[in-house]
């Protein structure tokens, strides 16, 4: 009887709490699992393919975007960038310029990176003076060459002291060069390739011979160059949202949530990067669901993607430009006249139709719409026949010249390539196509023996200097960038000077004064702004990938 009088004053406890449970708190319309009927996990594993795999895992060794994709979510720097490329506080959370040489910057206390290491002063200073060490031998050494000192002040509290003033510091602090590594992971890597080169000298004695700048630091250098990263590639640590899992290399990389990272952690349980090769078996596992995202395929596919119900296009212009080159040191290409004729006979908007699929947007010059010194008004050479031949005729080559194109296996690119050897029959000249494994391309578009070639090139800090600098200053010939060997002293004076130029209108009548001698020069054909191509499938919400084509799985949840 005791039983059955708790069980009934139960149910009637229960029968009371429904009743006085109403609707009230629900705004109409509310959106959510209820609205719905989709239920959304906090976790879940994303499957992200994409065409290549991870060069390095060091945000200071290689300069590819596939690799900054996976890192991105691994490291964090002193800064960002938001959606209009305006400069945000992240490891950093204020800053001050003290002047004309100085940068102030106040640190964030309380973070951790991945193995449970502090972040502090200590750690920028390793960082930025790791990323100028010769013996790491950067890619990203231009990003950085320009800091002569980073000073710690005390535990929250760096200075960066430039050589000279330098406008757009902040703008390459966003970079994923500039991502800070665990300095316990960096002396780690110092120790082992310094006992490997059998050099005798300690991690803090190493540091001390590159403080003094010593002949002593350079054999040293020298010597532990092939050693140096191998521990930061195999134990990446960073303080993001993301910490690294296992890869394994042509397959797979696998990063997982931070439990502890010092902002809201990620929804996802893991990160799965999958390399898939070949862009129809991409596509393929997207419809499937075996993939919920994939990067990089060609517009053809975009209808295909577009029709299916499961799936979702994420296009966007990405700050990148794609080119065609002259080799200006090389006859002919080194008289102006013959780059212009050049530049007259190729119909962008065919290519871009033709070949693009009508994707992508026509250029005006090498400083795309968005940044600054961008000129829409700037006059491009346009398609026409007429003003080729005639140019043609007054260089002295009415008669024509062979000449070769390279470029490397991408279908489009090989596409572009052929188009531009037909287009230049209505010149008479008779050019072969060349085409090549990208690495070989690479070495043979730096070494200044080719002709012309096709390539493209990513802002990847928003900021002007990135798209003019590394393509046209004189010293940064061959493999820094520059491969059209393009040599102009005017050019050289205007660049310097816009990366010292503090004041953004006179920044910005810089750079457009320098465009309209680069157009009117030719050194290359400003071909195309490219649309990055990415899809998600349904499912896939909170997906963000920026400007520079790099995903933000922060905020992704997956739904049923």
């Amino acid at each position: 009887m005791k039983y059955i009088f708790r069980l009934s004053l139960l149910i009637l406890f229960i029968v009371i709490l429904s009743a006085c449970t109403d609707d009230s708190d629900v705004e109409e319309g509310a959106e959510g699992p209820a609205a719905d009927g989709n239920e959304s996990e906090s976790g879940g594993d994303l499957v992200l393919s994409t065409g290549n795999d991870v060069v390095s895992m060091d945000p200071h060794s290689s300069n590819d975007l596939y690799s900054d994709q996976v890192r991105n979510t691994v490291y964090e720097g002193l800064v960002t960038q938001d959606e209009n490329l305006e400069i945000q506080p992240l490891l950093a959370e204020s800053w001050e310029q003290v002047n004309d040489l100085t940068w102030r910057f106040s640190l964030n206390e309380g973070v951790t990176f991945h193995d449970g290491s502090e972040f502090n002063a200590d750690v920028v200073k390793a960082n930025l003076e790791r990323v100028q060490d010769p013996a790491v031998a950067s890619p990203r050494l231009n990003l950085f060459d320009m800091i002569e000192d980073v000073n710690v002040i005390d535990d929250y509290t760096v200075e960066i002291v430039t050589e000279y003033p330098f406008a757009p510091l902040l703008s390459h602090l966003t970079h994923d060069g500039a991502g800070m590594i665990s300095k316990e992971v960096i002396d780690e890597d110092y120790e082992k390739a310094l006992q490997n080169s059998n050099s005798g000298y300690t991690v803090e004695e190493y540091y001390e011979l590159r403080e003094e700048g010593s002949e002593e630091f350079e054999s040293t250098a020298d010597e532990i160059s092939g050693d140096v990263g191998a521990v930061v590639d195999q134990k990446p640590v960073g303080t993001n949202y993301a910490e690294f899992e296992s890869r394994t290399p042509g397959e797979r990389t696998v990063l997982k949530r931070f439990e502890d990272y010092w902002q809201e952690p990620m929804n996802l349980d893991t990160i799965t990067f999958k390399i898939v090769t070949e862009t129809g078996s991409r596509i393929a596992e997207l419809e499937t669901g075996e993939s919920h995202v994939i990067t990089g395929f060609e517009p053809t596919n975009l209808e295909r993607i577009e029709e299916n119900p499961d799936t979702e296009p994420y296009t966007l212009y990405n700050i990148a430009m794609e080119f065609i080159g002259f080799n200006t040191q090389k006859e002919p290409l080194d008289d102006v006249r013959v780059r212009q004729a050049i530049s007259h006979v190729v119909d962008r908007e065919e290519i871009i139709d033709g070949i693009y699929s009508g994707t992508g947007r026509i250029p005006e010059g090498p400083i795309v719409e968005g940044l600054t010194g961008h000129d829409e008004d700037v006059e491009n050479l346009e398609y026409d026949l007429e003003e080729a031949d005639r140019l043609m005729t007054e260089a002295g080559y009415e008669d024509g010249f062979d000449i070769s194109i390279i470029t490397n296996d991408a279908p489009e690119r090989v596409d572009a390539a052929i188009y531009l050897q037909e287009a230049l029959e209505e010149i008479n000249v008779n050019a072969t196509v060349d085409q090549m494994e990208w690495g070989a391309y690479l070495e043979e578009a730096s070494t200044g023996d080719h002709d012309i070639f096709l390539l493209g090139w990513p802002n990847a800090t928003g900021d002007p200097d990135q798209s003019l600098w590394p393509l046209f200053h004189s010293s940064m010939a061959g493999a820094q960038g520059n491969r059209t060997f393009y040599d102009n002293p005017e050019v050289d004076e205007l660049l310097e000077a816009g990366r010292q130029e503090s004041d953004e209108e006179e920044r910005s009548e810089i750079y457009e004064e320098a465009q309209e001698i680069l157009v009117e020069d030719a050194p290359m054909i400003y071909m195309r702004q490219a649309l990055s191509m990415n899809a998600h499938r349904q499912e896939v919400e909170g997906l963000y990938i920026s400007d520079y084509n790099k995903p933000d799985f922060r905020d992704v949840t997956l739904t049923e």
